[in-house]
């Protein structure tokens, strides 16, 4: 009995051995468990904060035909970027003028690829104002987002950034909208028309009177085309106002385009505005393709038909055709004689084979199955009853 129960024993000793040793492993990876999810938000966190995006240059200087590498993280994944070469212009005050300050000609187009990240070679032009110049990256459709890069284009002028007027600085507080509607003559090509709504705030020490602000539209990748706005008012320091200004595209205009908001050289806001087709032009073309040719068409058989002779006429044009009469019966007939001047006389009572008697009161023909001495008389007897 004892030697039977000595190995059991053994086993089940081995066995809690074991059990306690597992637990106690599992007791000291729990404190553990929970530091993974903190260091993985910490990361997140730590990412979330570098999406601002950046730009960085393989040179900071360049003579124009030179050409430069041109590189950025943090942007959207899949997003269209352009980068230009642009003057007058500042990484704490942007670019002053927009786009009109760039090198646009030479600009290049980049995708992001899915980490938000791009590489593209530029190559080095002269802006169309002075220096101090940078690389502006900005993205072309969706989210707005932009990021410049210092760079310096050797043997361009430098000439000081212009000085901003005024203790008055205004900024946009709420989410531009365009407000309005389309009419009827715009699905006939008329210009499209809304107004562009939008909050703004004195954020300076003096207040901004009848400020002018410049309304930019882009159609796809080209430059915008500004014009000035006034709006008349009196914003004071520390207040905000509500502001509309009309925007108008030219006549026919289709497709996307961006509405860009711009004050003191600084573009304050962008607004997308998507415009229809006007599927009323293109019908009135097609109309006009189908009824002009169908016209002149017609035009031309009238004509055809008054200077072509009448012999080659189509009979359907000459007259109707009229069924045969008791004129042309007699004609032909053999042996019959048309006296010209003489009508005969119409009726069942006719007869065209003898014809009508000369003198112009005949009115009716003998009937050629009788004859004088062959008509029925009172007088004259008749064979029945006599041998």
């Amino acid at each position: 009995m004892t030697g039977q129960a000595g190995p059991a024993a053994h086993r089940s000793g081995s066995h809690r051995w074991a059990a306690a040793l597992f637990v106690a492993l599992l007791m000291a990876l729990l404190p553990a468990l929970p530091v993974l999810p903190a260091t993985g938000a910490r990361a997140a966190v730590t990412r979330a904060a570098d999406t601002k995006p950046v730009v960085t240059l393989s040179t900071q200087q360049a003579g124009k035909g030179g050409e430069i590498t041109v590189k950025g993280g943090g942007w959207r994944p899949k997003a269209l970027l352009m980068i230009l070469i642009c003057g007058r212009s500042t990484t704490d005050r942007g670019v002053i003028g927009g786009t009109n300050s760039c090198a646009n000609a030479e600009g290049r187009a980049v995708t992001t690829d899915a980490r938000g990240a791009f590489r593209k070679k530029l190559p080095v032009a002269e802006p169309p104002v002075p220096c101090p110049c940078v690389v502006h990256v900005a993205t072309v459709t969706g989210e707005q987002a932009a990021a410049d890069a210092v760079f310096v284009v050797a043997g361009h002028p430098i000439a000081p950034l212009p000085k901003e007027t005024g203790g008055g600085r205004l900024a946009v507080l709420a989410t531009t909208r365009l407000e309005g509607d389309s009419g009827v003559l715009t699905w006939f090509g008329a210009p499209p028309a809304r107004r562009l709504v939008f909050t703004v705030g004195n954020l300076g020490s003096a207040s901004v009177k009848d400020p002018v602000f410049e309304i930019g539209t882009a159609h796809g990748v080209f430059a915008p085309q500004w014009e000035e706005q006034q709006w008349r008012g009196t914003i004071g320091s520390g207040r905000k106002a509500r502001i509309e200004l009309p925007v108008e595209l030219a006549a026919g205009a289709h497709g996307d385009y961006q509405v860009s908001l711009r004050y003191g050289g600084k573009v304050l806001a962008e607004q997308p505005w998507g415009v229809g087709r006007p599927w009323g032009v293109t019908l009135f073309w097609i109309l006009l393709c189908l009824v002009v040719p169908a016209a002149v068409f017609r035009i031309g058989m009238a004509v055809v038909d008054k200077v072509r002779p009448r012999s080659s006429r189509a009979p359907g044009r000459a007259g109707r055709h009229r069924p045969p009469g008791p004129a042309d019966a007699t004609a032909k007939i053999p042996g019959a004689v048309r006296i010209p001047g003489r009508r005969r006389a119409r009726g069942p009572a006719a007869d065209p084979v003898a014809g009508a008697t000369d003198g112009p009161a005949a009115t009716t023909a003998v009937l050629p199955w009788f004859t004088p001495d062959s008509a029925p008389s009172e007088n004259r007897p008749t064979t029945k009853g006599h041998s």
